[in-house]
């Protein structure tokens, strides 16, 4: 089999798995596409997966950038204290374990909700400023997979863009 096709369907495989990792954060995402771009790169050695793997990357970087400066400002304005998002991820990674495909999600919230209202003593404003961080950080990973999913279409271009010239 021809050694750039297998670099191309290795470096497939990893974008889809960088792409589900940005949606399930339990994997880094973003930087599992840089790395199959990089790898398909030094794989195919040519023009346009140099050019992918540096544009590419722009655009998974400025990605993680604006997710978390979104998610960032968001979580400033209501003045959510990162003791309530650490809460929220280890209950989290206990749901993951304990409720198959959708447990990180939901203990997530739910240790969110917990940490605010033990801060807060109040329900309805724990609830407010939980739904109010789960949406900033919807918004993050939006935003993020907006900017990988272009980098992947790039990527895309630039295969077919590599394996037409050769």
């Amino acid at each position: 089999m021809d050694p750039d096709l297998l670099v191309t369907l290795a470096a497939a495989v990893v974008i889809a798995v960088g792409l589900i990792g940005i949606v399930v954060p339990v994997l880094p995402g973003s930087i599992l596409i840089i790395v199959a771009l990089l790898g398909w790169a030094l794989g195919v050695q040519s023009a346009p997966g140099w050019w992918a793997f540096g544009i590419g990357g722009v655009l998974l970087i400025a990605g993680m950038l604006a997710s978390a400066l979104l998610t960032g400002r968001r979580l400033k304005e209501r003045e959510i204290p990162k003791r309530s998002i650490v809460a929220g991820v280890g209950v989290g990674i206990v749901g993951m374990f304990t409720i198959p495909a959708v447990g990180l999600f939901i203990g997530f919230a739910v240790g969110l909700l917990l940490s605010e209202w033990l801060r807060k003593r109040d329900l309805p404003t724990a609830w407010s400023s939980s739904v109010a961080t789960l949406k900033a950080m919807g918004l993050g990973i939006l935003a993020e997979l907006a900017l990988a999913l272009t980098a992947g279409g790039l990527w895309g271009g630039a295969v077919w863009l590599h394996f037409a010239t050769r």
